[in-house]
């Protein structure tokens, strides 16, 4: 049975660390509702209703919009977003971003 869990723990193990490095993109078309988590990093391009909740870097493209609650590491938006956003590092606004809601951040950019 040791040989067996060992083996689990290293699959496992291999799993988060590839979740980490991937991007989860949807494209412009794409619509979500519901919430998404995720290890790594998401792209949005089309529609989330609903809440993100990841630890790395948000990218919310120039078609892409979110209506929902975000927490992130860093979070880069050319969208839109509606809704209560907290990022733990930087958040950087585009020139064609449209956020409206409340504003948590350790560092902000805009252009």
């Amino acid at each position: 049975m040791a040989f067996g869990k060992n083996k689990i723990n290293k699959t496992m193990a291999t799993y988060q660390e590839s979740a980490i490095t991937s991007v989860n993109t949807f494209v412009q078309g794409t619509e979500i509702i519901g919430e998404i988590k995720s290890l790594g990093d998401v792209r949005i391009d089309g529609k989330l209703t609903g809440n993100i909740n990841i630890k790395g870097r948000l990218v919310v493209g120039a078609t892409g919009q979110v209506d929902g609650e975000i927490v992130c590491g860093n979070c880069d938006v050319s969208g839109k977003i509606s809704g209560k956003v907290n990022v733990s590092e930087l958040f950087s606004l585009k020139a064609t971003a449209n956020v409206q809601g409340e504003v948590i951040t350790k560092k902000l950019a805009i252009e």
